[in-house]
């Protein structure tokens, strides 16, 4: 495994790291999700990722117990806070009170004394910024958190936080988490710029967009039975990668990867791993097959010639923008 920084910071995260997001806690057996944990972590992965809204803290708290088996300071555990965790007007957002609350909440599922990274999942509007980054610079003071970060923040609302932290003298951000993947580009506009001149690292979600960029599923074929897309309980977002176009540039890419001796998994993160500002791309996974599959990315070499032919494959679907 090879290991970034996370922007700026000291801390050494995996380029590869472990996520739960549709997996643990859900779709997922905890039997096998420990199993994957364990996998990823004998391969050298040391970043993992979760949220206290996967499935109202389901996945947190399969994480936690997986990870009691190592010691702590050996891996970076990372989870977030925004969305809903209740029916009361305060069980959500990123006020002080959320804030402080979901931390104590999360830490007792994760089984855990302090947080690695903690992120605020989305942006409030409805909270003002000084009191989202007092909270965690405050959170960080107790040492209950060692680091903050962001998801999913535009490039306006990053360099605000950035700057208001400067002025307030608070410990700044270290990271964003984005989509980003060979279909969802939009960070490549100015994201990426802001977040290098305010020294964040990108932690990218969706590097292999929900599976497209597994070559499971082909054109004019019906998804797999044991798929997600085939599955009513987490195919949501998928179904809008599912068009023909899409899955015809997929197969296209696909024979590009083989022509380096590289499978589609590991093409499509070695190409997210190509940018210098992400510090770790997130896969999921259901079986620990698909992460011995997915760290070989990291010895995947792209060169000028195969990045030309990627972006003209990519070109066919340029305009494509999937529903999240």
């Amino acid at each position: 495994m090879n290991y970034r920084r996370l922007g700026k910071s000291g801390l050494k995260v995996s380029e590869i790291g472990l996520g739960s997001w549709l997996t643990y806690g859900t779709a997922t057996e905890a039997e096998t999700a420990q199993a994957c944990i364990h996998k990823a972590y004998e391969l050298g992965i040391n970043f993992f990722d979760t949220a206290n809204a996967y499935n109202t803290g389901a996945a947190e708290k399969v994480m936690g117990e997986a990870l009691k088996a190592y010691t702590r300071s050996s891996y970076v555990l990372a989870t977030k806070v925004f969305f809903p965790m209740g029916s009361g007007p305060n069980d959500r957002g990123l006020s002080r009170k959320h804030i402080v609350e979901q931390c104590e909440a999360s830490l007792k599922r994760l089984g855990t004394d302090y947080i690695d990274l903690y992120q605020c999942h989305r942006f409030d509007n409805e909270t003002p910024v000084e009191e989202t980054l007092r909270a965690l610079d405050d959170l960080t003071a107790q040492g209950k958190v060692l680091y903050a970060g962001i998801s999913e923040w535009s490039a306006a609302q990053i360099t605000d936080a950035a700057e208001r932290s400067k002025k307030l003298g608070l410990r700044p951000l270290v990271s964003n988490q984005p989509i980003y993947n060979m279909f969802e580009r939009y960070i490549e506009k100015d994201v990426l710029q802001v977040c290098e001149s305010e020294g964040m690292g990108q932690v990218v979600f969706s590097p292999l967009a929900q599976g497209i960029l597994t070559g499971k599923y082909k054109p004019g074929q019906a998804a797999p039975s044991d798929s997600r897309a085939a599955n009513d309980k987490t195919n949501g977002i998928i179904n809008s990668y599912m068009r023909e176009d899409v899955l015809q540039v997929a197969e296209k890419l696909e024979q590009l990867a083989g022509s380096i001796g590289a499978t589609l998994s590991q093409f499509a993160l070695a190409w997210v791993l190509r940018q210098p500002g992400v510090s770790s791309a997130i896969i999921g996974s259901s079986r620990p097959s698909q992460i011995e599959e997915n760290v070989k990315a990291i010895n995947v070499v792209l060169s000028e010639e195969i990045l030309a032919q990627t972006e003209a494959i990519l070109s066919e679907v340029s305009g494509f923008s999937p529903k999240r």
